[in-house]
């Protein structure tokens, strides 16, 4: 099988996009045509030392999450307290 180099730009970019946006790798993976592996293997390299992109992932869906959840309170709580 023939791999081609992909440049370091779009290498920054599919990462960016997994960090940032959310981006699972499976997804950016068949967005741009390359292997799941080669993905894991470059946000691997980049992150030595530092908590994995995964982590970070996993983090902000949680910040996320947790967000929805006290807007979602702090609604209801506001509804409540309408009604007094």
């Amino acid at each position: 099988m023939k791999y081609n180099k992909i440049a370091p730009e779009i290498r920054e970019q599919i990462i960016n996009r997994i960090k940032n946006e959310g981006v699972t790798i499976v997804q950016a993976a068949k967005d741009h045509g390359i292997p799941e592996s080669t993905i894991s293997t470059w946000i691997a390299r980049k992150v030595e030392g530092q908590p994995s992109l995964g982590e970070i992932i996993k983090l902000k869906r949680e910040n996320d999450q947790l967000k929805q959840l006290i807007g979602d309170i702090t609604l209801k709580l506001s509804e409540t307290q309408k009604k007094k």
